[in-house]
């Protein structure tokens, strides 16, 4: 019976589910099965590849004379050999010059070398699979790197010598606390001194309008008379709206306020396994949809300045991309804050975002509805091994010193969920199947495409950004008909977003693509681009106001006239929530 063979079907599905949300469990969200295919792929094409087997056994040989002769010249009291090109920053103090730890440093690095050379140019080979297994190699090489133990660091043994082993006593007790946080679910030591609404996200406001995925902030006016157009801030939801309103000093809301103009945040609810059928498409309508409705309510219908950061970034340019299909514009100017439009360039994150993996992350979010928040900052941290897994063990523990905690720290401890659908969504039809730069991405039944956008753009990138590369971001400028001013900027994708003006070492490059342009790529553009010292932001401010028209007096805080009461001060409540 066709009924009853539907049913075994559904009973199937759900059986293979269940096995692979119990599978992806044991493995932290990772597909076994993707690695194995991309660890045979690589094998089977580089053991039919003579000439690559010839060519590392000749890179293993003279690696193996350079490190004979660097012990021989270190056994006979010789001068130091130079030290190799592009050194590990691991192994950047002095101490690691001298013999025997220049033997353990230099043979890590020689190895890491010689490894990256197997894994990468093997004719053949499928490039996402190389990627794959060159990023295993390395994950695996780095947590034997010699400076993670205390025998093998030279610092680590000096500072064991000078403090009697009082250093090994402190990261003892260290990994007792995190053991002990981690078990009973509380954050990192000292992210109590950063609160929402006391430390952090204290920018004066009001909650003006909620429903069941949003809050929206309207910021307190501190200036007499502010610019008609307001700012639309659209945060990723991937992470609590306040990156953008921490601390008073390095609070972009602040800053923007400060110069001017009326500001509005959406604060994204954190979900819960309630959530789990919320699309991709009702974040747009729920988030920067009503955030407009209800922006036009309170001040009127002047254009908006729109501000997507990250993953908010990418759903501001859906909306823009759907108003200019229908001839409905909202938006006077689109601010993309490292935020994808194209995902072929789209960094290490891509490495996990293939059919396989796809399939153990859908059913692993099936069971509960949400990606946890432990998986999201395991993944992140992958990225960053080096420095945030291994660094942080060797300075907490080893060393015995705790890194001072700081707001942006804490910001980034305070974790959010995403829910089962839009995850997935996000992850197939962005990363995946790469539809919104293709013109396939659907809003209500039809395409959008970002080079229908012609509102001015004002792209930034980070330089050493491994979440949203710059070269991805940098996209835009090819994607997008409109006048683009992309900004380079020294940092991080957090650090170098949260750039206020007086922060020591910040610099920007700068380059304006005007509509019809050539295009440059990001390999050519340095050549291009104009450098500044100081901060973007200045810049920014500077092309918001040109943008703007003349001054006028603030709207009020909220519209209870028309329906619109404040509903509680900022920060709100979805931002407390857990």
């Amino acid at each position: 019976m066709p009924g009853a063979s539907a049913e075994r079907l559904a009973t199937a599905e759900a059986i293979d589910r269940a096995a692979h949300a119990t599978l992806a469990r044991a493995t932290k969200g990772l597909s076994p099965s993707a690695l194995a295919i991309a660890n045979y792929d690589w094998a089977v094409h580089l053991a039919a590849s003579p000439g690559k087997l010839g060519a590392l056994a000749d890179s293993a040989m003279h690696k193996w004379l350079d490190l004979g002769r660097t012990a021989l010249a270190a056994s006979l009291g010789g001068a130091d050999p130079a030290p190799l090109a592009g050194r590990d920053p691991r192994f950047r103090s002095a101490a690691w010059n001298a013999a025997p730890w220049r033997l353990l440093s230099d043979a890590f690095q020689m190895g890491t070398a010689w490894w990256q050379e197997a894994t990468t140019d093997v004719r053949g080979a499928q490039p996402h699979h190389l990627r794959l297994v060159e990023f295993a190699a390395r994950q695996m090489l780095d947590a034997v790197s010699p400076s993670n133990f205390p025998a093998t660091n030279p610092d680590v043994v000096e500072a064991t010598r000078a403090e009697g082993g009082a250093n090994l006593l402190r990261g003892f007790e260290h990994a007792l606390d995190d053991a002990r946080r981690k078990a009973s679910a509380q954050p990192p030591a000292g992210v109590e001194n950063f609160r929402p609404g006391e430390a952090v996200a204290a920018t004066p406001g009001a909650v003006v309008y909620r429903n069941r995925l949003i809050e929206l902030i309207q910021y307190t006016p501190t200036t007499a008379t502010v610019h008609p157009e307001p700012i639309l801030i659209v945060p990723a939801w991937i992470m609590k709206y306040y990156i953008l309103d921490l601390s008073p000093a390095n609070s972009m809301v602040r800053h923007l306020v400060e110069a001017g103009f009326t500001v509005f945040v959406i604060s994204w609810k954190n979900p819960d396994g309630g959530d789990r059928d919320l699309g991709l498409d009702d974040y747009r309508r729920l988030g920067p949809v009503a955030a407009l409705e209800a922006i036009a309510t309170i001040a009127g219908p002047a254009k908006v300045h729109g501000v997507g950061y990250c993953l908010g970034g990418t759903l501001l340019a859906i909306e823009a991309a759907r108003q200019a299909r229908d001839a409905a514009p909202r938006f006077g100017s689109m601010t993309l804050l490292a935020a994808q439009t194209d995902f072929t360039r789209a960094g290490e994150l891509s490495l996990f975002i293939d059919e396989s993996q796809l399939t153990v992350l859908e059913d692993m979010m099936w069971e509960r509805g949400y990606l946890d928040t432990k998986q999201m900052a395991g993944a992140f941290q992958m990225l960053k091994a080096r420095d945030l897994l291994w660094g942080r063990m060797v300075d907490d523990y080893l060393l015995g010193k705790r890194v001072e905690m700081n707001d942006l720290m804490a910001w980034n401890a305070d974790a959010t969920r995403m829910p089962y659908r839009m995850h997935a969504e996000y992850l197939e039809q962005l990363f995946l199947q790469n539809r919104l730069a293709e013109g396939r991405f659907e809003v209500d039944g039809r395409a959008v495409a970002i080079e229908d956008i012609h509102v001015p753009i004002f792209a930034v990138g980070t330089e050493t950004d491994h979440v949203a590369p710059w070269m991805s971001v940098h996209k835009i400028t090819l994607l997008a008909e409109a006048e683009t001013t992309f900004v380079l900027t020294t940092g991080g994708h957090n650090a170098g977003i949260v750039s206020e003006p007086g922060h020591p070492r910040r610099s920007f490059r700068s380059a304006v693509k005007a509509p019809g342009a050539a295009y440059v790529d990001p390999e050519h553009w340095g050549e291009i681009a104009t450098p500044h010292l100081g901060s973007w932001w200045t810049a920014w401010f500077e092309w918001l106001a040109m943008r703007s028209g003349a001054r006028v007096v603030p709207p009020t805080l909220g519209a209870p006239e028309r329906g619109l009461p404040v509903l509680a001060a900022a920060p709100g409540a979805y931002v407390l929530a857990p």
